[in-house]
């Protein structure tokens, strides 16, 4: 970071760092593993962030053998911590304006939210269908469980979903939700946006927005937490 006084460097910092994190549950040896887990003890250590102390406790257990995914998972937390407390006093919640035709910036906004899940992702839209999932979950993490809350397209939802868990293993439930028509992706029950439009085709056809909660993420998430566990499984 070239100016350490630069709030929205160090913010710039810790995204980067967060996006590019190794799989947490898997053996870490190679340079690249060192290379990450150095990165991230010098931003918790930066003066903004204040997690010295924590990093430097951390740090060597996450290359121990007996608790080492559960350091690293420590170590995702405190960095996501510190990136929500330093864009609040910055940027402020995220909101993304996508005009019509730009379904790539769309896309590419989602996909980014997608790769920082570690344990749960969590859709709620009532229009989710084969495309959305050759589109979009690829990118999910091994071992991070995908919940679809859907509704009109049912049918050609879950033949797609069943053949991408056979292929790449991860869980990946579907139900069949009433009485709702907004779309949102709940990130690790943590993190939450809004879209404007339907995550398949996000752009294309309309301009849309992204929106991320802030206040009302749990009351939202709540919300919909209670029509998950009333909404039937599909077959």
């Amino acid at each position: 970071m070239a100016n350490e006084n630069d709030a929205h460097g160090v913010f710039a910092e810790l995204e980067d760092v967060i996006r590019t994190v190794p799989d947490i549950y898997f053996s870490w040896g190679a340079p690249e593993h060192f290379e990450w887990l150095g990165r991230a003890r010098a931003i918790l250590s930066h003066r903004l962030v204040d997690k010295e102390i924590e990093a430097r406790v951390l740090t060597p257990q996450a290359l121990s053998n007996q608790s080492s995914s559960t350091a690293r998972g420590q170590i995702l937390v405190l960095l996501q911590n510190a990136r929500h407390q330093l864009r609040m006093a910055t940027v402020g919640p995220i909101g993304v304006a996508v005009g019509k035709g730009m379904s790539f910036e769309y896309f590419d906004h989602l996909r980014r939210l997608i790769e920082q899940a570690q344990s749960d992702l969590f859709f709620v839209d009532p229009y989710l269908d084969a495309d959305f999932v050759s589109k979009y979950l690829p990118f999910t993490r091994p071992g991070v469980t995908i919940r679809l809350l859907a509704r009109e397209r049912i049918k050609t939802l879950t033949p797609a979903v069943k053949a991408f868990v056979a292929q790449h293993g991860n869980s990946i439930e579907v139900r069949i939700g009433s009485g709702f028509h907004d779309r949102y992706l709940f990130v690790d029950q943590r993190n939450g946006i809004a879209s404007g439009a339907s995550f398949k085709d996000g752009g294309f056809k309309t301009p849309t927005v992204l929106l991320e909660l802030s206040d009302t993420l749990s009351s939202v998430m709540d919300i919909y937490e209670k029509l998950w566990g009333e909404s039937p499984i599909t077959s």
